[in-house]
């Protein structure tokens, strides 16, 4: 969970020279306030005359000064390279538990008299044999006996009658799928204690939950640079105090601490880059940061770990560099429109000059005046309302409290099935480290397909598919064999889910009402941590059977899949903004209503939610963006602000 953004929606140039009013339907504190959802008698109690309407000022918003500045220039640019770091930081923070904690799969008891035989021999006279099961021998118990005896009359195999109990000086490893040493064979988390290394990715994403809301208070208390700055020398400590743990609870705690600083150690540099992006530019930086960047660092871990040929050394190498977050204040602007919100906003006018500076552009001082004036009066329209709302307010109508529940559901279940696959990988039987790699670089194709389809296609259809698609692809590979087959199988899967994962980060951010957004996508994002606490004990499963996670994971695929047909469908709708819009959304839409067969509709019927009879149909609506952070929201916002945009543009083409 990542601090709660809020992000204007910007108008086209010709709705700027017929007067709208854009600043004055964003509330800098809450979100957008669509002036078509006011009270109609307001208009007609105090109606305005065409000379009070002319002398009106017209609203200069953010988004506003970005063309005068360069909506990709130099400095946007320079920026765009900055998110590398931190792409690499939240991978870091992800993922290189799972190589500190890698279990090698053939290990037995240590026998220290036995010591000066060969590995085979040893396994062969104090280790039992087995018959069925994946592993030759047992993994868990040895025989009992006298052993000087037993190397003083020769033997070789054990005699049937010595009993077998479990391991008792520790266990030895073959090291050829994990040749280097982790923390769990280093502390023998296996046989009964082989669940620790799940328990502690489970108190990781507990960390996880903490640092959401204490990272997103400080984001919103302090400004988002301090957050940002904050999460990653955190990350930075508990990830070097885990190079020097010597037992459970050590690790345990420093893996709690490093869990605060996911994913705020990206997201919040996320979010200050797209703000000063124009929203042309929004959805290729968007997506390409994490198509591109974070992508690279998921592939390339399995491979640092390798290198680094050490748990601890590992530990060390992926925490050192956050270091470099230290130098964030010097090179990364604060957030401009978290400053006007606090009232700062000549401090975000200095931020822009910097922009004009490296751009070589120059904003004109009309412009400046305007959005300082339309800045000054949002400020006090909006610490005169009085109206609080809690994420409770979700759950007081039925239409809205079902999707409100659905939403949860849904994205517990795609939480579920994304972390499933990403640490099921060292049960599929293939080497692991490649298997990863692979794993990972779906990301790519996953985020420039959804990229090229999300608009045309809709939300409700591809969610599902996708997940479903995801679902099948688990299921067949519980149907084949272990290794090559199963392995291409579950990659697939993992594809597919990638695609869900980011249909679910926009879905909550379109559908919730914007009183309730930031609340809202808070509370889904928590319930997704808590079901990726279960995780890591669903692949634990592998232990009993290694077609058990898979088996969990494709039920819970279908079924999460399916659930999203019982949303409705937020593509080319204007996002609710009231309580009342969200309990009313979609209510003129069918379930088998499909963005690619769209229903032939009376103009009478015709978006029946986004227009009323009162306001004319020839106004242009411009999309809110959610007031929300981290991953659910920031790519939500930028696909939405983008087409709002572009579709005005070419409205106003068009009546040219």
């Amino acid at each position: 969970m990542a601090p709660q953004e809020r992000t204007p929606c910007c108008e086209d140039d010709s709705s700027r020279q017929n007067g709208s009013d854009n600043l004055s339907n964003i509330n800098l504190n809450g979100g957008f306030v669509n002036k078509g959802y006011e009270n109609d008698s307001d208009n007609v109690a105090n109606p305005k005359t065409d000379k009070e309407v002319a002398s009106e000022k017209k609203a200069t918003d953010f988004d506003d000064l970005l063309p005068h500045v360069g909506e990709f220039g130099l400095y946007q640019k320079i920026l765009f390279l900055l998110m590398i770091p931190f792409a690499f930081f939240v991978a870091f923070v992800y993922f290189s538990q799972i190589f500190m904690t890698l279990t090698p799969e053939q290990h037995w008891c240590w026998v220290p008299e036995l010591a000066n035989l060969t590995v085979e021999e040893r396994r062969a006279l104090a280790i039992p044999p087995k018959s069925d099961g994946p592993y030759p021998h047992d993994r868990c118990r040895m025989y009992s006996a006298d052993w000087a005896a037993a190397l003083a009359q020769g033997r070789s195999t054990p005699d049937d009658e010595w009993p077998i109990v479990p391991c008792q000086h520790g266990w030895e490893y073959n090291r050829s799928d994990v040749p280097y040493e982790t923390i769990a064979s280093q502390l023998d988390w296996v046989c009964e204690n082989d669940n620790l290394p799940a328990t502690t990715q489970a108190i990781f994403f507990c960390g996880a939950i903490v640092g959401g809301l204490v990272f997103g208070w400080i984001a919103d208390k302090y400004g988002r640079i301090p957050a940002l700055v904050g999460t990653n020398l955190i990350s930075f400590a508990a990830g070097i105090g885990t190079a020097f743990c010597n037992g459970f609870w050590s690790f345990a705690i420093c893996r709690f601490l490093v869990g605060l600083a996911f994913d705020n150690c990206f997201t919040m540099m996320y979010i200050l880059v797209l703000e000063y992006v124009g929203p042309k530019w929004r959805t290729f930086v968007a997506n390409m940061s994490i198509a591109l960047f974070f992508t690279l660092a998921a592939s390339l871990l399995p491979w640092i770990a390798l290198w680094a040929d050490d748990w601890r050394t590992f530990a060390i190498g992926t925490s050192v560099p956050f270091i470099l977050a230290a130098a964030t204040p010097w090179l990364v602007p604060e957030s401009a429109r978290w400053l006007v919100s606090q009232g700062k906003i000549d401090k975000a006018l200095t931020i822009m000059k910097k922009f004009e500076r490296i751009n070589k552009t120059k904003i004109p001082d009309k412009v400046i005046s305007e959005f300082t004036e339309s800045s000054l009066k949002t400020i006090k329209e909006s610490e005169a309302e009085c109206r609080t709302y809690s994420v409770l307010d979700l759950f007081k109508t039925p239409r809205l409290r079902r999707n409100a529940i659905l939403l949860i559901v849904i994205w517990m279940a795609i939480s579920l099935v994304f972390d499933g696959h990403v640490r099921n990988v060292g049960s599929l039987g293939l080497d692991i480290f490649l298997t990863f790699t692979v794993a990972s670089a779906t990301e790519l194709p996953a985020d420039t397909f959804l990229t090229a389809v999300l608009d045309r296609w809709g939300r409700r259809w591809l969610a599902c598919g996708s997940m479903v698609i995801s679902g099948i692809f688990s299921l067949l590979a519980t149907a084949v064999p272990i290794g090559g087959p199963s392995a291409s199988l579950a990659i697939l899967g993992r594809f597919a889910v990638n695609i869900s994962y980011n249909i679910g980060l926009q879905y909550a951010a379109e559908l919730l009402p914007t009183v309730v957004r930031a609340q809202g996508v808070a509370l889904i994002h928590i319930m997704g941590y808590v079901a990726s606490i279960v995780a890591p004990f669903v692949v634990y499963l592998a232990n009993v059977s290694p077609a058990l996670p898979l088996l969990i994971l494709g039920i819970l695929g279908i079924v999460g899949g399916l659930l999203c047909l019982f949303l409705p469908e937020t593509m080319d709708t204007e996002m609710p903004q009231t309580l009342a819009d969200g309990e009313n959304f979609g209510k003129d839409q069918r379930f088998w209503d499909n963005p690619c067969f769209p229903r032939k509709k009376n103009n009478e019927d015709t978006d029946k939610y986004t227009h009323r009879k009162s306001i004319p149909t020839e106004d242009h609506f411009v999309r809110a963006l959610p007031a929300v952070g981290a991953r659910a929201s920031i790519r939500a916002s930028i696909r939405l602000s983008s087409r709002s945009t572009l579709r005005n543009r070419e409205g106003s083409d068009n009546v040219v």
